[in-house]
């Protein structure tokens, strides 16, 4: 499970990293999110999550008027035919750990992310202070450049600040300049093991009956009702978890703690409620932002 917004504005705190706060609605764009805090001054960034063809990971953060060349960034790291090109969506998910529309430099907080490299924009360092997501897209945070530097490398991160919109010549007696910026080959197998899962998740496209497809729309809608509420699903699932593990205890076990049912229960929803809320959470947002609302399959707006 990857660090939650709270979790990370916490942990923030207690470095004594000073931020201001924003919350407003869920903004998928950069001119989106300007509605809410454009007006404001500091910089917004815009972040790419890119993967090469060896499928190792980039993070790109850059100001929001910084003009960003895939092309000549892939030659710049020395990647040859093929270079940078947006990560899957299942990677935003799976390697960064957070919804789509989250991209932040904040995300490397979170283990499955160490091996991702990130690049950021050197005109963050011009600025009075620079706005980013804290893991979750219906908030900004704005702070010194130097302070997510700080805390990136507190948590064993590194940080390197790049000229985006530069382009120097790359040849036989010019090396890449940012060939050290390269991440390193761990992180294809993590990739791979995620695409691999999502295609064994591949809805199978056989006809089926009226009744069949009937049948397949009433559990669709269950679940997307029950996503519309995470208290009320993760309620469900934390009660069935208990009684799975009380139904596993052993008879010993319980005469000698006691009250060893309430105990582990009580237990068991404290420390499960929390995580589990900010996945289902995560998994309402991520519906949103494709369409769905409410157990009903709607057009995805665009901002």
């Amino acid at each position: 499970m990857g660090f939650s917004k709270g979790q990370l504005l916490e942990r923030l705190q207690a470095q004594q990293i000073k931020f201001s706060q924003y919350e407003h609605p869920v903004v998928m764009t950069v001119e989106a999110q300007a509605k809410y805090v454009g007006h404001i001054k500091g910089g917004l960034s815009k972040n790419l999550f890119l993967k090469d063809k060896k499928h190792r990971l980039y993070i790109v953060s850059a100001l929001a008027d910084t003009t960003v060349d895939l092309k000549v960034l892939s030659q710049r790291l020395g990647l040859g035919k093929g270079g940078v090109r947006m990560a899957p969506e299942e990677a935003v998910v799976e390697i960064l750990q957070v919804p789509l529309g989250c991209v932040t430099p904040f995300a490397l907080v979170n283990e499955s992310a160490k091996n991702v490299s990130l690049l950021l924009d050197q005109g963050f360092k011009t600025q009075e202070c620079c706005f980013f997501h804290p893991l979750s897209n219906d908030t900004t945070i704005s702070l010194h450049i130097q302070d997510l530097e700080k805390f990136l490398k507190s948590e064993g991160r590194m940080v390197a600040y790049v000229d985006l919109e530069a382009n120097p010549c790359v040849g036989k007696d010019q090396p890449p300049d940012l060939a050290a910026l390269v991440p390193s080959d761990n992180t294809s197998r993590i990739i791979t093991d995620v695409m691999e899962k999502t295609a064994s998740l591949k809805i199978d496209s056989k006809p089926v009956s009226a009744t069949a497809k009937a049948s397949k729309v009433s559990k669709k809608e269950i679940m997307a009702n029950s996503f519309a509420d995470p208290e009320k699903f993760i309620q469900e699932i934390v009660e069935k978890a208990s009684a799975i593990v009380l139904s596993e205890m052993k008879d010993q076990n319980i005469k000698q703690h006691g009250d060893g049912e309430q105990l582990v229960s009580s237990h068991l929803k404290k420390n499960l409620s929390l995580e589990l809320k900010n996945l289902a959470t995560m998994f309402k947002n991520t519906a949103y932002t494709e369409g769905f609302v409410a157990g009903t399959r709607c057009p995805a707006k665009r901002l």
